[in-house]
């Protein structure tokens, strides 16, 4: 499934807040937020009726597994918003093969599909072009050629 396209600003003098309020949050929160930072849902595409949703920060608290995440609704003056510190999701895609195991990385509950089913092609395709540069620069050092 693809993901979600929807974007929002971030309010930014409330993000702090809940940055600097979070169990486990940094220690600088403006270090870790832009003013004018902009937010991509993280979820696979969902109805309306679902919130969006962005991952803010991971905090490292032990025995607690709560993520900070930004949600809203609707769009321009018509949004509505919430920050909350909500527990992980629980869910584990296990390759028996490689006995790995890959968690869910979205929130306890979340709408649509895992996180390791929803596929971003604008970022895979900066990922393709970003390993493609590396590569090039990569073969220039080994030739000594630019």
């Amino acid at each position: 499934m693809l993901q979600c396209t929807a974007v929002t600003d971030v309010p930014f003098h409330e993000a702090l807040l809940a940055l600097a309020t979070t169990e486990g949050g940094p220690e600088h929160p403006p270090d870790v937020l832009a003013e004018d930072e902009f937010l991509l849902c993280e979820l696979g595409e969902h109805d309306e009726a679902a919130e969006h949703a962005a991952h803010l920060w991971a905090a490292d608290v032990p025995g607690d597994d709560r993520d900070l995440w930004f949600l809203w609704t609707g769009s321009g003056s018509h949004r509505v918003y919430r920050f909350a510190a909500l527990s992980l999701c629980p869910a584990l895609l296990r390759d028996l093969a490689n006995r790995t195991a890959t968690s869910c990385a979205y929130f306890d509950h979340h709408p649509g599909p895992h996180s390791w089913a929803v596929t971003d092609p604008l970022g895979d395709l900066l990922a393709e072009r970003v390993h493609g540069e590396v590569r090039r620069l990569t073969a220039e050092d080994d030739t000594g050629h630019p």
